[in-house]
């Protein structure tokens, strides 16, 4: 089963008069994963669609939707998937591919099926980001032998954190989707500190591995006007191009960041001192 929803764009000065609800119905997704169904988001940021799949004791075909008007869901898209749970394995046209926690998937476009499935007993939890595609490339492992990994942060700063970069340019030949699996050490908290935007580009974050009982506050709007939303393990926000998106939580966590968007050059952002947020 397939279940979907609908998220506008927003004004940077519309969303200066959001109240905390306003803010988590444009932002926030707080429902990912639910047993045996696929949930979907699709957002007018560069029309991402932000995702979970949880295959229990079934398989989950992924289909179509009618934002999309295309018979196959990837007709005119591409897809990146990362496994955040158990032991899963994900078949593309009838190949399978086994995907361990924090292993990723590149599908590209015109894959006419998707399948994912649980294996093992255990219980496999699939992110996933879409983005709309102009030309095929071959569907791709990323496992942690292939990925990038960079050491990044200070434990002064309490943002010690290692970077893993799955699907990007020079690992993944993608038209538009970029994505990696950042993780906090113990006792770090900071993610994405100096803050930044990126106007070519918009991007969502999905935190997991957060010890249940504690939370995250993630940071968003123009660096001269902040706002903040309070988020729970398995939860993903949307942000906007005009916006940062850095986070601290009552103790260390992991998360997922895809982007999207007419800039493939990661390195290519305003960043924005921690001292001259307001």
């Amino acid at each position: 089963m397939v279940d979907y929803n609908f998220r506008y764009a927003s004004n940077p000065k519309d969303v200066q008069k959001y109240d905390t609800n306003e803010l988590r119905e444009h932002f926030l997704i707080d429902q990912l994963f639910v047993r045996n169904q696929i949930q979907l988001t699709y957002s007018m940021y560069d029309r991402f669609i932000v995702g979970g799949v949880m295959p229990n004791n079934e398989s989950l075909k992924l289909e179509t939707i009618p934002y999309l008007k295309s018979k196959n869901f990837l007709d005119r898209r591409e897809l990146g998937i990362i496994n955040v749970g158990g032991s899963g394995e994900v078949v593309v046209d009838g190949i399978s591919y086994a995907l361990n926690k924090k292993e990723a998937l590149y599908v590209g476009r015109g894959s006419k099926e998707v399948v994912f499935a649980s294996t093992n007993g255990e219980q496999a939890l699939f992110y996933i980001n879409s983005a709309p595609a102009h030309k095929e490339f071959p569907t791709k492992k990323v496992g942690s032998k292939e990925a990038e990994v960079i050491q990044l942060g200070d434990e002064k700063y309490a943002n010690k954190r290692i970077l893993n970069k799955l699907i990007v340019g020079g690992i993944v030949e993608t038209c538009q989707l970029q994505m990696g699996l950042t993780e906090l050490l113990q006792g770090n908290i900071w993610n994405t500190m100096p803050a930044h935007t990126h106007n070519r580009r918009m991007e969502a974050y999905f935190y997991f591995d957060l010890e249940e009982g504690q939370i995250i506050s993630h940071f968003m709007g123009e660096p001269q006007n902040t706002r903040h939303i309070f988020m729970k393990n398995n939860q993903a926000v949307l942000s906007p191009e005009w916006s940062i998106h850095s986070g601290a939580g009552t103790s260390n966590y992991s998360f997922v960041w895809g982007m999207a968007g007419e800039n493939l050059d990661y390195t290519d952002m305003d960043v924005c001192a921690p001292d001259n947020l307001r």
